[in-house]
């Protein structure tokens, strides 16, 4: 029988301070071993037939953090954007980012868009969620279509959908979060309607093959009703 495989995994990379700390290492290691990590799932995604991977790299909370981890971070962002240019191009990757670019310097907001560019015809999607909030991104989706509607037009799911962040992206069918937390974080809160969550107390650095081998086997025993009962 062959097992069923998510279109669309995204994932809550969570655990890399926590990495660190216990490794006696400064927190910015955690997150370049998390770019590491990065990597490696994209590959597994590829080698199961996943089409679209999204993770939450950088949230509209995270700018609360220490100036120190936040400068490092957009420093690891670009330099990873810049560097893996060549490499997504070669292996067919789409490079997407979702979220409120306008926080973004001005020299990250080239450099991202410019990957967009280079990327538009790949085959896999890898979405970058950055200085994004699930809040954040409803509230700008309605008033994208307040700005583009006329006066007494009607609003459902499908048109709304159409005005946020991830109107070209089917919605995520598994959701993953490492690290052992229980939430979903303000992240993609209307695209995960109907999402299947997998948790695991495995923190982002550590995740591997085996580890996203038994979430993809979690998800291939889960019935997927959407909110319907089959009929007896």
């Amino acid at each position: 029988m062959t097992r069923k495989v998510p279109r669309h995994v995204a994932v809550i990379m969570d655990g890399n301070g926590r990495w660190a700390k216990a490794g006696g290492k400064v927190r910015l290691a955690g997150h370049r071993a998390g770019a590491d990590t990065l990597d490696r799932v994209m590959h597994l995604c590829r080698e199961a037939g996943v089409e679209y991977l999204t993770v939450y790299a950088f949230s509209t909370e995270n700018w609360k953090r220490s100036k120190t981890e936040v400068s490092g971070l957009m420093k690891l962002l670009s330099s990873y954007i810049r560097n893996k240019e060549k490499e997504l191009v070669a292996n067919s990757v789409r490079f997407r980012v979702i979220g409120r670019r306008s926080d973004l310097s001005e020299k990250l907001q080239a450099e991202i868009a410019n990957l967009e560019e280079k990327t538009k015809d790949g085959a896999f999607t890898l979405v970058v969620a950055l200085s994004y909030g699930g809040r954040d991104e409803i509230i700008r989706a309605a008033k994208r279509w307040r700005d583009a509607s006329k006066p007494g037009s009607d609003l459902d799911e499908g048109l709304f959908s159409s005005f946020l962040d991830t109107a070209d992206i089917p919605d995520p069918d598994l959701l993953i979060r490492t690290s052992g937390e229980l939430r979903l974080s303000n992240f993609l809160l209307w695209q995960a309607a109907y999402a299947e969550f997998y948790f695991t107390p495995v923190l982002w650095p550590d995740f591997g093959k085996e580890e996203f081998e038994q979430a993809l086997e979690a998800y291939s025993h889960r019935e997927r009703r959407m909110g319907a009962r089959p009929a007896k």
